[in-house]
């Protein structure tokens, strides 16, 4: 038997109050891996440095030395960068499914 949160519940209904619906349920189904929020933070301030094209990004990357978190590769390339994001998205979305709202 599940019992009902009512802090997701008022969650859902304040989204909804806001007309924006869909971020009723945003969420992780789980929590970032330290290498997940390393490459996080480090994106973040290359988007902010650096621009956002995936070239220039990969090139920033590989500069810092950053692994990526599921190959743990540290040659970045624009197909890399493409190639970890989308496993990553993955990751999270299959983790979301299982686990539903919140990490």
């Amino acid at each position: 038997m599940m019992q009902n949160d009512t802090f997701k519940d008022r969650l859902s209904d304040r989204a909804k109050d806001t007309s924006r619906p869909m971020l009723a349920h945003q969420c992780q189904g789980r929590a970032l891996t330290a290498q997940e929020m390393a490459l996080a933070d480090a994106l973040m301030d290359i988007y902010r440095t650096d621009g956002h094209d995936f070239d220039q990004v990969a090139a920033a990357l590989q500069a810092r030395g950053i692994a990526a978190p599921k190959s743990g590769q540290t040659d970045w390339t624009k197909a890399l960068l493409a190639a970890e994001l989308a496993a990553i998205n993955a990751d999270l979305d299959a983790a979301y499914a299982e686990h539903g709202y919140g990490a």
